[in-house]
């Protein structure tokens, strides 16, 4: 059978390669998609929509909860979690459908199956039907990423859970423990606990949330505790025991071991790159540490192969990948595209409260020889914050003292994961703290405690 032939083959059609493949197709190219599971990847089907709608649910019972704060009646509250997964997965599926048709939309044909790099400019993809070949000058890379089994503590779906696991429980957690404080850990240790789970985090590093800026990570934790969480910190857990109805697990502070009993662990320890069975190897692509090389625009050295979104390398956020598929997109099309820049792209983080940051921190700003001017201002100052009844938070931004650039901003508290995007604008516009100061705010929002940051790090903050 005679290969079928493209402009550009996708592999992967996550938030990365998706995407790459609209704009390509939007750019006149004739484009191919390679997926083995879901359309939309791990992001829609397993990860960032998925977590988000349990965390609402978890939200909104909080809220209950409080009701009698706001004057409210509501009794015997409870949840039923079957609905809650059930609300979860229905929005999962339905944007997953959504991209469907979007590649019928935009003319991409999709190809279900598992794809191998036969050669250069070769696709062999194997599906239930058989094995066909595609070709194409431009191949791109979008397999993504999956969770990290440490030896010892490898789930096993029934008491150690993946993300997987954690999104269909087939049990809700009495006691849990959350080995990792990243993103992932903390949003799961985040849910469980706020529908009454006796939550343990244990993280190696010396703070939870060890990618923020320190005192956000502080106040997180505060937070938490306040929550009921306990948090271990600079620990390691050497092994699980596992029993039917019961894990312990031993975990090791200071160099002395404890042995702690749970119902449910999950394992939240990082990500691995999907670069098995590819045929990388024989075409001679650089792999460091599951991770595909690759230059600032994602070409990996082999001619016409690109690589984007988590196979890539951090940060392992489902924006950035999108961004590189479209710059890739560009670029194969013939257009001049722009280098993604990783200190100008946000992390969200959406436990409780939310946790949001873009740029340095004041420690990497000082380590990079900035002389820093640092703001903060507090949810407490907010009239909007505390009609919404969270004073609990803060705003903290950090400028460069001799050009007034604005080189980082770091959040905590409610709403921020979407206060954060106008640091990110000013920063792709290269903003200084007279422009922020000259914004006029509109009030009563929590966005003026982004204004009262700002002027704060000049001694010119008003409500504080």
């Amino acid at each position: 059978m005679a290969a079928k032939s493209f402009d550009l083959i996708v592999i992967g059609a996550g938030p990365g390669g998706y995407v790459a493949a609209i704009r390509g197709a939007q750019l006149g190219l004739s484009v191919a998609i390679v997926e083995r599971e879901h359309l939309g990847g791990i992001c829609l089907n397993w990860g960032c929509i998925p977590t988000k709608a349990l965390l609402r649910s978890s939200e909104v019972f909080h809220l209950m909860q409080r009701a009698s704060e706001f004057g409210l009646k509501a009794d015997n509250i409870g949840y039923d979690l079957e609905a809650v997964v059930k609300r979860s997965r229905k929005v999962a599926g339905q944007l997953s459908g959504g991209i469907g048709h979007l590649m019928k939309k935009n003319k991409v044909s999709v190809f279900m199956g598992a794809a191998t790099l036969a050669g250069k400019g070769k696709v062999s993809v194997k599906s239930k039907d058989g094995e066909e070949t595609l070709t194409a000058k431009n191949i791109v890379l979008a397999t993504g990423a999956r969770a990290r089994n440490l030896p010892g503590l490898e789930a096993d779906g029934k008491r150690v859970w993946m993300y997987k696991d954690a999104l269909q429980p087939p049990h809700m957690p009495k006691k849990l423990l959350v080995i990792g404080s990243g993103a992932i850990g903390i949003e799961f240790a985040s849910f469980y606990n706020t529908l009454g789970a006796d939550t343990t985090v244990v993280e190696v590093m010396d703070r939870i949330l060890p990618v923020e800026d320190e005192e956000i990570s502080k106040f997180a934790k505060k937070q938490f505790e306040k929550q009921g969480m306990k948090i271990m910190q600079k620990a390691v857990v050497n092994q699980l025991d596992r029993a039917d109805d019961k894990v312990t697990a031993h975990i090791e502070t200071g160099g002395k071991v404890t042995k702690h009993e749970f119902d449910t662990v999950i394992s939240a320890v990082g990500i691995v790159g999907n670069v098995e069975d590819l045929g990388l190897e024989d075409l001679g692509v650089k792999v460091d540490r599951t991770h595909v090389v690759t230059d600032e625009y994602c070409r990996t050295g082999v001619e016409g192969l690109y690589a984007i979104g988590d196979i890539a390398g951090a940060p392992w956020l489902a924006h950035k990948a999108s961004h590189e598929g479209v710059m890739v997109a560009e670029l194969i099309a013939g257009q001049h595209a722009h280098p993604v820049k990783p200190e100008s792209i946000a992390g969200c983080t959406y436990c409780h409260p939310q946790v949001a940051s873009v740029g340095y921190t004041e420690a990497k700003a000082k380590e990079l020889g900035f002389d820093v001017k640092v703001g903060r201002f507090p949810f407490i100052g907010n009239g909007k914050a505390i009609a919404l009844g969270e004073p609990e938070g803060m705003i903290k931004t950090v400028f460069d003292a001799k050009t007034g650039e604005l080189l980082g901003a770091h959040m905590v508290g409610a709403e921020v994961t979407e206060l954060i995007q106008g640091y990110v604008v000013g920063r792709q516009l290269e903003t200084t703290e007279e422009d922020l100061m000259n914004t006029v705010f509109p009030h009563p929002t929590l966005s003026e405690m982004m204004h009262e940051s700002v002027l704060d790090a000049y001694g010119r903050v008003i409500h504080m």
